[in-house]
Order: structure tokens, then sequence, then C-alpha cells
């Protein structure tokens, strides 16, 4: 009997070491039980893939086909800048040789675009082709074109380039005067060569002018980000459409800090059509020198309105001069146009057709005059008249 019950406390001993010893050797197929064994989390999932609320997904993909990258490489020329020995200035450029004959020297830059026309027209920067030895446009579909350069608008800021592709993408133009405050807007762009991209923000304010960027001004500002290589490129509305080109931002480190300015389409397209037509934008002019009324001047002309544009000088035998316009009047309305300050004449002047005559009104010692002036054509910037 003792025999008996050493042997079978033998068996059960050599079994259960059989059972850890197989169990060590096959975890996978323990745990693969144990899985099998347990129950699925819940979740909630959705059924579709609909649009979701506050999403604007179909007007960036409207629009973002559309929007390019421009490529532009510029060779310098022998005879370096000045400025190119300026310890200044080799700080944020780099280094250059001092004549200007470093072979691999070539600058390459980085922009935007946008496809406005079937027949293969873009709207961009000035300063972002401008002086360029080649352009190269590069479409989102992977398509590359060399681009011309159609003509340029320094005093707006704007150019016109063209390529020739087949099957273009182009955008849809919106109507920047009727944007508000508050709209919601999209930026598209290259910010940085990174590759295309869409930022979001509203309408911060409308008709900004006098920030000394441009000589005609009047900018949609923007929280959207915008950032270097965003020139030139969209900025769209909550369908789509185009109402204003990616121009400026204000930044003191060069990024972006939710302060950026874009050109309204209704400006870049009366400059694209006079580009076109004439290969550069065509502006009245009258020859003054113009100043703002201030408080402190109107206080010691003893004036007794405190908006129109002072002439402060008159350009000798200029459309002015000949009409009787003289240093110290005060213009108020051209065209029946009231004058507010001295970028409204500005604008009211550039828009005047050359060769014609114009109806002015101006505020002579308390008394009003109105005049007839023949329009002049303004001279082209110096960029151009080289």
């Amino acid at each position: 009997m003792r025999r008996f019950w050493l042997l079978f406390a033998q068996t059960v001993t050599i079994a259960l070491a059989l059972y850890f010893v197989y169990g060590a050797l096959r975890p996978a197929s323990r745990v693969q039980q144990l899985g099998s064994a347990a129950k699925p989390v819940p979740v909630v999932e959705t059924a579709s893939s609909s649009l979701a609320p506050g999403s604007y997904r179909d007007a960036a993909a409207r629009a973002m086909p559309a929007v390019v990258n421009i490529l532009t490489l510029q060779v310098p020329k022998r005879g370096a800048h000045p400025l190119a020995r300026d310890p200044f200035f080799k700080r944020f450029f780099g280094e250059r040789d001092p004549d200007g004959e470093d072979d691999e020297d070539l600058k390459n830059s980085l922009g935007s675009g946008v496809i406005v026309s079937h027949e293969g027209y873009v709207l961009t920067n000035n300063h972002v082709v401008e002086g360029a030895d080649e352009i190269e446009v590069v479409l989102t579909d992977g398509r590359k074109a060399p681009a011309k350069v159609v003509g340029l608008d320094p005093e707006t800021d704007l150019a016109v380039i063209k390529i020739n592709l087949d099957k273009l993408p182009v955008i849809v133009l919106g109507q920047s005067e009727l944007a508000r405050v508050g709209d919601v807007v999209l930026a598209i762009g290259n910010p940085f060569g990174v590759g295309q991209t869409v930022t979001m923000g509203i309408i911060s304010a409308l008709g900004r002018n006098n920030l000394h960027i441009n000589s005609f001004e009047n900018f949609i500002q923007t929280d959207a980000a915008i950032n270097f290589g965003n020139s030139g490129g969209a900025l769209v509305d909550t369908r789509g459409n185009l109402i204003g080109i990616n121009t400026a931002i204000y930044s003191q480190s060069g990024g972006s800090v939710g302060i950026g300015f874009a050109i309204p389409v209704s400006t870049a397209k009366m400059v694209m059509e006079a580009i076109i037509k004439d290969g550069h934008v065509v502006r009245g002019w009258i020859g003054v020198e113009t100043q703002d009324i201030t408080p402190e001047l109107a206080q010691s002309f003893n004036l007794q309105r405190s908006s129109g544009a002072i002439i402060a000088g008159v350009v000798r035998n200029g459309p002015a001069d000949k009409a009787g316009i003289v240093p110290g009047d005060i213009l108020l309305t051209v065209q029946g146009k009231p004058v507010g300050d001295t970028t409204e004449m500005l604008n009211l002047i550039a828009q005047l057709p050359p060769g014609g005559k114009a109806k002015m009104t101006v505020l002579r010692k308390n008394r009003e005059a109105a005049l007839d002036v023949m329009v002049g054509k303004r001279p082209l910037p110096k960029e151009l008249s080289k």
C-alpha cells in the first residue's frame, strides 16, 4: 500500500512538472485562448464621412488646384551692390563674393500665384517675379511649365505671368466689395516651401491704407496665417471664390503674427486687364503734391473742415497748373466724388482716363471753385521706364 501511494505521488509530481513546462513553452497559445475569450470593447463609430459642421473642405478643394507655386531664378550681375560689403547685409543674406562673380551664387525665390484664365494667365505679386531671369510654375497635379512675364505693376505690387499648358484649373473670381469684417476666409499658398497649405481666419479690416507698402493701397486685412512663400497666393471666401491676392504681413520676426494683407480682387482684376491690354497700367495724373488735413493744419489755417487734400505743390505746366490749381487749394471733389484724404484723391485721379477732362472742386480762401482739368498720363515707375 505504501508503495502504491509513493508511485501515485511520483506520477502526480511528474504530471504537474510536464504541465508547467508545456505552459512555459506555449505562451502564445495561452494568450490567444484568453484573448478569444475576452469581450470586445464597446465603441461608437460614424456610419458615414459626411461634411462636418464648420468644415471648409469644399471651398479648399475648389480653390487649391488653381493656386500654383512659383520658382524664380536670378543670376547676379557683375559688380555687386555696395550693400554686399555691409556686415548688416551679410548677417541676413549670407556671405557674397564682393565682385559678384561667384558662379554658384544664384538666387532662388519661392512664391505663389493664382491661375485666373484657361489661356494660362497667372496673377501674382510683383515682388515675387521682379528681376527674375527664369520663372517656373508648378501645379498641384505635379505639372511644371516655364512662364513669361506679361507685365508688372510695382505701384500695386501685382504682376501677370503666362504659362502654356492644357486643361488648366481656373479659380472663380469673387466680389471683394461685398466682403465684410468678420467674414471667414482661407489663405492658400506655399509657406516656406513646405508645400501647398491652407490656413483659416477672418477679415479683420477693410480698406487699409497709409501702410507705405505700395503707392496704391486698399488692403483686406486678415488674421489667416500668411508667411514667406504665401505672397501671390489666394485669399478665398467660404465658397472658394477669390477675393484677394495675399501680399504682405506685419511682423517683427518674419513669421505670421495674425496681421496679413491682401489686394482686393477688384483691384487685381483691373490691373490684370490693363496689363494684358497694354503691357502696363495706364493711370490718370494731374501733377500735384498733396497733404492730408490734420487738426493742427485746420487750426493753423482756420479751416472749417477736416477732410480733403491740401495742394502742397503743383508741377509747372502740368494739367493742374494749366487748369488754375495753386498751392494752398483744398481739393474737395473729383468728378463729383468727395475727397476724404490724399489716398482717396490719388485713387480717384488714377481711375480717370488720360486725355479727357475732369471736373474738380477746390476750396480757396473759404470759397469753392469748380475747375475743368485735362487729365494727363501718370508717369511709369522707374522700374518700368528703364
